[in-house]
C-alpha cells in the first residue's frame, strides 16, 4: 500500500516539474519578447529624437538664412541720396541711351515703367535703388560709365590691356542708337578736379565685383563700368569715401546677391556681425572679386537661401 502511495506521489512531483518547466520556458520567452519589445520602442524613441533634432536644427538654419537676407538687403530699398540732375534726358539726346533698347532689356517690352521714366526726363530725382530697379540702374550706369570722359578710360587698363572696343563693356553694349565706341568717354557729364579724379582712381581701385576679377578702375564688364559712372557721380556731388563704398556695396548687393549673401555667412560663422564690417572690407579683392569670392563660396555649397534667385549676368 505504501508502496503505491510512493509510486503516485512520484507521478505526481513528476507532472509538476513538468508543469514548472513548462511554465518557465513559457516565461522565458514571454521575457524573450518583452524584451525584444522594450528595444524596439526604445530604438524608436531615439529614432524620433533624432528625427525631431533634425527637423529643430534645419528649422533653426532656415531662420538663420532669413535673419542674415534681412540683414543684407534691404527689402524696402537704398537711398543713395545723389542727384542725378538731367543726366538721363542728357544720356537720351544724345543717342547714349535708346529708350525703347533700354526698356526691351529690362522687360521685354518697348516702355518703361512710370518709375523709371522719371529718371530720364530731365527732372532733378534722388537716385534710390531696389530690387525692381536694379536692372534699370545697371544699364543707365552702364551707359554712364561708358560715355562719361575719365582718364581712366583714356590711359588705364581699358587701353593698356588690350583693345577697348573687345571689352563686354564696350563690344557688349547695345542699348545706344549707334556703335559703342563712338560714345566711348566722349561727354563731358562729369566734370572733376585733379583732387576728385585721384579719389576717383583710388575709390574705383577698391572695389571689385564677382563676376570678374578686376576693380572698378578696369571696367572691362558692364557692372564695372557702372560702378565707374557712380563713382564718379558721387565724388563730382563731394560724398566722403566712406559714403561711396557703403553705396557701393548696396549697389553689389543688389545687383548679385547671391554673392553677399554668401560673404554675410561667412562672417556669421566666423561669429562676426555682417553689418558691421565695414564696406571697404566687403568690397576688396579678398571677398568681392571672382576670385576672392570663389572660396567663400565654398562654405555655402548646397545652401539655398529662400527668397533669392541667381545673379546678374555681363550683358544688357
Amino acid at each position: 500500500m505504501k508502496k503505491k502511495h510512493l509510486i503516485k506521489f512520484n507521478s505526481v512531483k513528476l507532472n509538476l516539474n513538468k508543469i514548472l518547466i513548462g511554465l518557465l520556458i513559457i516565461a522565458v520567452f514571454l521575457i524573450g519578447i518583452l524584451v525584444n519589445k522594450i528595444a524596439l520602442l526604445s530604438q524608436n524613441s531615439k529614432q524620433t529624437q533624432t528625427v525631431t533634432q533634425a527637423q529643430e536644427k534645419a528649422k533653426t538654419e532656415a531662420q538663420n538664412l532669413v535673419r542674415i537676407e534681412n540683414k543684407v538687403i534691404n527689402k524696402k530699398g537704398y537711398n543713395l541720396k545723389i542727384s542725378w540732375n538731367n543726366l538721363g534726358k542728357q544720356l537720351i539726346t544724345d543717342g547714349v541711351i535708346d529708350e525703347k533698347k533700354l526698356a526691351q532689356s529690362i522687360l521685354g517690352k518697348d516702355n518703361l515703367t512710370n518709375d523709371d521714366t522719371k529718371y530720364l526726363d530731365g527732372s532733378n530725382q534722388t537716385l534710390t535703388l531696389n530690387t525692381q530697379n536694379s536692372h534699370f540702374w545697371l544699364n543707365v550706369l552702364w551707359g554712364l560709365g561708358l560715355a562719361n570722359k575719365n582718364k581712366l578710360l583714356d590711359s588705364g587698363d581699358m587701353q593698356t590691356s588690350g583693345n577697348p572696343a573687345d571689352f563686354a563693356s564696350t563690344g557688349g553694349y547695345t542699348l545706344g542708337q549707334g556703335d559703342p565706341m563712338s560714345y566711348y568717354s566722349k561727354y563731358s557729364y562729369i566734370n572733376l578736379s585733379p583732387s576728385q579724379q585721384a579719389m576717383v582712381e583710388e575709390v574705383a581701385k577698391n572695389i571689385y565685383r564677382p563676376c570678374c576679377g578686376n576693380s572698378a578702375a578696369f571696367p572691362d564688364c558692364n557692372h564695372g563700368m557702372a560702378m565707374l559712372g557712380l563713382i564718379e557721380l558721387m565724388v563730382s556731388q563731394n560724398f566722403s569715401k566712406g559714403d561711396i563704398y557703403k553705396a557701393a556695396l548696396a549697389v553689389n548687393t543688389y545687383w548679385f546677391p547671391q554673392t553677399y549673401l554668401s560673404i554675410a555667412y561667412h562672417f556669421e560663422k566666423l561669429g562676426k556681425d555682417y553689418s558691421k564690417i565695414p564696406a571697404q572690407e566687403i568690397l576688396s579683392n579678398a571677398y568681392s572679386s571672382s576670385q576672392g569670392n570663389a572660396k567663400v563660396q565654398q562654405e555655402t555649397i548646397g545652401i539655398t537661401w529662400p527668397n533669392q534667385g541667381s545673379g546678374g549676368s555681363c550683358g544688357a
